[in-house]
């Protein structure tokens, strides 16, 4: 098999596809080829999807509008499951990268990225064309995994940051073909969200792959030595650890060392027990003839039952409710006589005011019958006649609102007054 055109050079970007692995076929279409288990990285860039939104700037004319993407497979809502991507922000790239997986070899995918313009909510499309090859010929069986605690995967993504890593972990292993495999963000295993203090990092794991075996300075971490400080939460002791402390600073502990020449047969014999079903044969399904049924019955039963129910309840309430009601002679026959008699005075007495309210032409009472003078010895007339309202007639009366009242003469002294 001959080799890609980019596979002899030595720069990280001709393996992951970044830079001299893409190349442009029309203004809105994109195209790159790349193998199974190699690191596709893809960037999109703002500045270039700024010419695309109109006004369309002058020469030397800088503008910032914030730009996003979406990006999904043609003709799917999503991207192929090999592929991610990750955006911090509107005004920073976009990234798309990932490894595919040998099922997707000789299939042509089409990646749709649409832009957006977050200011004058203008879009522009373009198609990215992806080519990808088998490298069944090109084998790395040895594949390291390094988890790198100071970075976050699209500062990773970089070019120049994976070339110094592939570089520092070529120094260390020394094989002949180094590869990067595929990255993962911390967050994507189940990592947690670092605090926004001391310019945390939410870390980042690397995979490669080489042609030789492991050095013994990537072996060093499988001494018991170094497994018993790592279960006690201890950093443990490499050698080679300082030619990646000046850039990176990875957690030795989590370190996975994969051994690809040495096939383990995967397959476990199902033994049945509890938790599986046994073996029920194929589903067959009802036949498309089905019978009639007759639902009569089932209406009887739900419908016409209750309501014979109910009817029953409404007239055992309706006779009592209705036809036992004593009465009133049934219930003085059942009364005490001297009940009976304290009942029938009150009634009379309760008619008889009521009655005298509605009547008030009564008979005056003694004190306004005629009397004697104690003077004169005639005969006054009432206080009130006839026509008196006395209604109107206040309460108290002074001597001068009494009519016909004996004013007593007062003497007069004789003599003369000396004060």
């Amino acid at each position: 098999m001959q080799l890609p055109w980019w596979w002899e050079l030595g720069d990280p970007c001709a393996w992951t596809g970044q830079c001299r692995g893409t190349r442009r076929m029309s203004p809105a279409t994109t195209g790159t080829f790349l193998l199974t288990g190699v690191l596709f990285v893809h960037v999109l860039e703002r500045e270039y999807f700024k010419g695309e939104f109109p006004p369309y700037p002058k020469p030397g004319e800088i503008s910032n509008d914030p730009i996003t993407f979406n990006t999904n497979l043609m003709g799917y809502p999503d991207r192929p499951g090999w592929l991610r991507y990750i955006q911090r922000t509107p005004y920073s790239d976009g990234v798309l990268y990932g490894s595919p997986t040998a099922e997707n070899v000789g299939k042509p995918t089409v990646i749709e990225i649409t832009a957006y313009n977050r200011r004058t909510f203008e879009t522009a499309r373009h198609n990215l064309i992806i080519n990808i090859m088998s490298a069944e010929d090109f084998p790395l069986p040895y594949q390291a995994e390094f988890f790198i605690k100071n970075m976050n995967v699209e500062e990773m993504l970089a070019s120049e940051v994976l070339g110094d890593f592939l570089g520092a972990v070529k120094n260390v292993w020394q094989p002949e073909r180094l590869n990067a495999i595929n990255i993962t963000s911390a967050l994507d295993r189940g990592g947690r969200v670092p605090l926004p203090i001391n310019d945390m990092k939410e870390g980042v794991y690397v995979m490669v792959g080489a042609d030789v075996p492991f050095s013994s300075c990537l072996r060093e971490v499988e001494n018991p030595q170094n497994q018993l400080r790592c279960s006690q939460e201890m950093e443990p002791v490499i050698t080679c650890d300082k030619k990646f402390r000046t850039q990176f600073y990875i957690d030795w502990c989590k370190i996975s060392l994969v051994d690809k020449t040495k096939q383990v047969s995967t397959y476990h014999e199902v033994i049945r027990g509890e938790g599986i079903l046994p073996d029920g044969g194929e589903y067959k399904p009802p036949s498309d003839s089905l019978k009639s049924r007759d639902y009569y019955t089932d209406f009887l039963i739900t419908l016409a039952v209750p309501s014979a129910v109910a009817l029953v309840l409404f007239l055992i309430l309706a006779y009592i409710m209705c036809c036992r009601r004593e009465g009133v002679e049934k219930r003085n026959m059942q009364t005490p006589d001297i009940q009976l008699v304290h009942h029938s005075a009150i009634q009379k007495s309760t008619k008889e005011l009521r009655d005298m309210s509605k009547n008030r032409e009564i008979a005056w009472p003694l004190s306004t019958l005629p009397v004697f003078h104690p003077v004169t010895g005639e005969i006054i007339p009432p206080l009130h006649a006839d026509n008196y309202e006395s209604t109107n007639m206040p309460l108290m009366q002074t001597q001068q609102n009494l009519p016909h009242q004996t004013q007593i003469p007062q003497q007069q002294t004789t003599g003369k007054w000396y004060p």
